[in-house]
């Protein structure tokens, strides 16, 4: 499996074999464990939500895994994907209202 490090700038990969002992199973939780990026799964580095996952998806803590799997950490978001979509919205909405005014007002002459 490769892991994939985008927390602090440019992508790093790593790769890991997971051992496993009798009657355990492969999850996310337990790679990072084992990879020594995260305590568990209370430690204060995973406060953030969707902080990793799966080939572009995010993953829950206990969500299985296999081999040949890529478990990508990302990075904090800088900007609210949210607020960027309400700000381009609301900019659209801003230039229909100028030109249905230009044009009532190009009427009026």
């Amino acid at each position: 499996m490769i892991i994939c490090d985008a927390r602090y700038g440019a992508p790093i990969l790593h790769s890991y074999q997971l051992s496993l002992e009798k009657g355990e199973n492969a999850t996310v939780g337990l790679v990072l464990v084992r990879f020594g990026i995260f305590s568990g799964q209370h430690d204060p580095a995973l406060t953030r939500k969707g902080c990793y996952g799966v080939f572009g998806k995010r993953k829950e803590w206990d969500s299985p895994i296999y081999s040949g799997d890529r478990l990508e950490l990302y990075a904090p978001l800088l900007i609210d994907p949210k607020t960027v979509r309400r700000k381009k919205a609301n900019q659209s909405n801003d230039f229909q209202l100028k030109a249905a005014a230009a044009r009532r007002k190009a009427r009026r002459l």
